[in-house]
């Protein structure tokens, strides 16, 4: 059995390689990608009539939008887009379980610290953006410039939770399905499998609040931060 799908290594040459991880992350892009397209290139006016499709997806941006706006009322445009993709390739990933000899991306280490880093790098470049160079920096002074380290610090070990809970997360669900698969009758790994579902949406969800919690913080105007 494979813990992760980083063990499956598809062609490699000396340090260069490609494993199903990179492949299922190229295929849940993909996903998103064409159904994007597909979605948005006859989208209808308010007086027209909409597709289900388009209904749909109106829906699902709305639904996020509203609870990021819930979480940081601060957030822009860009600030939603960089969530909401976060939310949709962890949730589509983890949803894409439920295909035969699919392992989700989300189940390699190397997967949530790419997700993770790129949070990382998102909430100064939000924070720069929004309070400017220096009242993004002064932060890290308050309330006394000898903290700064544990500020950094505190940063640095706060990315590694967030890719270190989703990777335990998914890679334990799968883990407790594929043993279960082995020794158990039919029926009881699929509603495993059903709960690991469940599951897989829930840490889309908390990993993308997390990620609107620090891009809130960051955003956080000098009289606020006062």
């Amino acid at each position: 059995m494979h813990l992760t799908p980083d063990q499956i290594v598809l062609w490699q040459w000396h340090w260069l390689h490609i494993n199903m991880t990179m492949v299922y992350t190229w295929i849940v892009m993909l996903l998103l990608t064409v159904g994007s397209w597909l979605i948005t290139r006859r989208l209808a006016g308010p007086h027209e009539p909409r597709s289900r499709w388009q209904n749909a997806a109106e829906v699902i941006v709305e639904t996020i939008r509203n609870q990021i706006w819930q979480v940081c009322p601060r957030a822009r445009e860009e600030h939603v887009a960089f969530i909401a993709t976060l939310f949709l390739f962890i949730g589509v990933a983890n949803v894409l379980d439920v295909v035969p000899g699919w392992h989700a991306p989300t189940g390699s280490l190397s997967t949530t610290a790419a997700l993770a880093s790129c949070v990382a790098t998102a909430v100064p470049v939000f924070g720069i953006r929004g309070q400017g160079f220096m009242g993004y920096f002064r932060s890290y002074m308050k309330p006394s410039p000898i903290l700064a380290p544990l500020h950094l610090l505190s940063e640095t070990s706060r990315t590694v939770a967030l890719a270190l809970r989703l990777f335990g997360n998914i890679m334990s669900g799968s883990l407790m399905v594929g043993v279960l698969l082995a020794v158990v009758p039919f029926f009881f790994p699929i509603v495993m499998q059903v709960l690991g579902l469940l599951t897989g949406m829930i840490q889309a969800y908390i990993f993308s609040i997390l990620a609107t919690v620090y891009i809130a913080a960051a955003l956080r105007t000098k009289e606020e931060g006062e």
